[in-house]
């Protein structure tokens, strides 16, 4: 083999990786967001989640981009283990097109292909046209990869030294191995199997060869993904685990079915006679089928299994303990005062969060502490999903309910929701703050921070004793509430004033005065959506 030869196989390879790369950016950018989406909506239904699986990764060309996707809901907190590992066996079946597709023969237009996909992407100034001709451009390229590489075979079929490698495939274990290796390397199972294609096409491997690199390509593919979940947290950790443990059961077990009944590589290669490129294709997809039809009754084990591996820690069972309805557990079969009875402590449980949120965000304000702003903002997470979990029951309730009274209180209750989802926003916006702070882009005055240190207090004090007369229904403490909260306007308005006057005299920084006055902003309005929270008890008394 040439030296030419071997240049035009690694440009071939070369080519066909980079035409994935720009085929799946381009499938992305066009409907990415909608792809984000289906994943999301994937439910606990095992079979949703495989369809969604599926249909994702057709789309993007890439079970490795879908994983990565997956594991970032699950570190987010947006899909549970029981959600992913169908999305994730879905998607071992979706990444099978790729090779279905190039076991056609079309590498003769492969450059008129390209000549589309340039110009469009080159002169036409629509963006999702453009996303298409980035499409297009990418099967141009992957098919004429595969052409340069199949011509780069020939002569390197009549190496010696390749001869002798490939004569060490005639182990099974080896060659899967070896398929385990060149997949991590590629990093996509799709590649890895469209390059043995090209191999066995050429006759430099045999098709039972080609099998066991198959079953190994597939747990080569999981490198991506334990990349991924290095630096995800421990629930994406357990992500990355538990789809390495549903591609290990699988190698383990296509690796003996075959092994057991050779009769099924009969049955697969009589599919397409006489067309080893298709039989490659087909035997992709049939054991990624096979594989998901006998583990997904299993696949709750699997994830036990993961989370034995990654046990949770306190914070997750925390996290999880504040993400669920404690109770608004049922709402039907019950009279509706009883269910608006559970609304209230529902809203007021979600209140304690919301103000425990607030009042660590002012201590981190004055005090930087990263794990502390890691706890704000996963906190700031679980009152979103209280408040989405509680707004769909108060709707339920109301539903199923004509008693005015009860319609009263419900109506009440989604507009306290409101105010205390509002005050755990306003502690994200002072973490802000305090990161410009932080990395020196402000400065606040000696003077101005004891202003808000002042401010602080008064207006936690307010956010207190505001959900304290909530929480109690103490309608007689509403005096003292509207006290409380006209210090906190107060006292805002004298902060703003002695900064004015500082800058008066040049003794504040102006970037720094727009952060305090921000947050001074910030403090009283989490005071005026607390005692929205009184008003409402007031008004259902009445």
């Amino acid at each position: 083999m040439s030296l030419y030869d071997t240049f035009t196989l690694l440009g071939g390879v070369g080519l066909f990786l980079y035409g994935m790369s720009l085929l799946s950016d381009g499938l992305k950018n066009a409907c990415g967001e909608r792809l984000k989406v289906l994943l999301e909506k994937a439910t606990s239904n095992k079979l949703t989640a495989v369809v969604s699986g599926i249909l994702v990764t057709v789309f993007i060309q890439s079970s490795s981009a879908t994983d990565v996707m997956v594991i970032g809901f699950v570190t987010s907190g947006l899909m549970k283990l029981t959600q992913a590992v169908g999305v994730i066996m879905g998607a071992n079946i979706g990444t099978t097109v790729t090779a279905q597709i190039t076991a056609f023969n079309i590498g003769a237009i492969a450059p008129f292909i390209l000549f589309i996909g340039a110009v469009i992407c080159l002169f036409v100034k629509n963006r999702t046209i453009q996303y298409s001709g980035m499409v297009v451009l990418g099967f141009g390229m992957l098919f004429q990869g595969i052409t340069l590489m199949k011509s780069a075979i020939i002569p390197l079929s009549e190496t010696p030294a390749f001869i002798a490698f490939m004569s060490t495939l005639s182990n099974p274990f080896i060659t899967v191995i070896f398929g385990v290796l060149f997949t991590a390397l590629l990093q996509s199972s799709s590649s890895a199997t469209v390059i043995f294609q090209a191999f066995a096409i050429q006759g430099l491997i045999t098709y039972n060869t080609a099998v066991y690199l198959i079953i190994g390509a597939a747990l080569g593919s999981v490198t991506p993904n334990l990349l991924a979940g290095l630096t995800a947290n421990r629930a994406g950790k357990r992500c990355s685990v538990l789809n390495l443990l549903f591609n290990l059961i699988r190698a383990v077990f296509i690796f003996t079915l075959v092994t057991v009944f050779p009769q099924i590589l009969n049955w697969i290669t009589a599919l397409s006679p006489g067309n080893i490129g298709r039989q490659i294709a087909n035997t992709h997809t049939i054991f990624a089928i096979i594989a998901v039809l006998v583990l997904l009754p299993f696949s709750d084990y699997i994830v036990k299994l993961s989370e034995k591996l990654i046990p949770k820690d306190r914070s997750e069972k925390q996290r999880e303990e504040d993400r669920r309805l404690m109770f608004m557990t049922q709402t039907e079969n019950i009279p509706a005062a009883l269910a608006a009875d559970q609304a209230h402590r529902e809203v007021t449980r979600m209140g304690e969060l919301a103000i425990r949120n607030m009042n660590d965000a002012v201590q981190c304000f004055f005090e930087p502490d990263k794990n502390l702003r890691a706890k704000i903002e996963e906190t700031e997470e679980t009152v979103d999903w209280l408040s989405e979990a509680i707004l769909d029951k108060l709707i339920e309730i109301r539903s199923l309910t004509s008693l005015p009274e009860v319609t009263d209180r419900v109506y009440h209750m989604i507009r306290d929701v409101d105010d205390l989802e509002r005050i755990s926003d306003h502690a994200i916006n002072i973490l802000r703050y305090q990161s410009q702070i932080t990395d020196g882009s402000a400065v606040i005055s000696e003077e101005g921070l004891k202003d808000l240190r002042e401010l602080s207090n008064i207006a936690l004090e307010s956010l207190k004793f505001c959900l304290f007369v909530y929480k109690t229904k103490s309608v007689r403490e509403r005096g003292a509430a509207e006290i409380l909260e006209d210090r906190v306007d107060k006292m805002k308005d004298t902060v703003i004033q002695r900064h004015v006057q500082r800058l008066s005299v040049h003794t504040c920084d102006p970037r720094g005065g727009i952060i305090l006055t921000d947050m001074a902003v910030d403090l009283e309005r989490c005071s005026d959506h607390a005692i929205n929270l009184v008003q409402s008890i007031s008004k259902d008394a009445h």
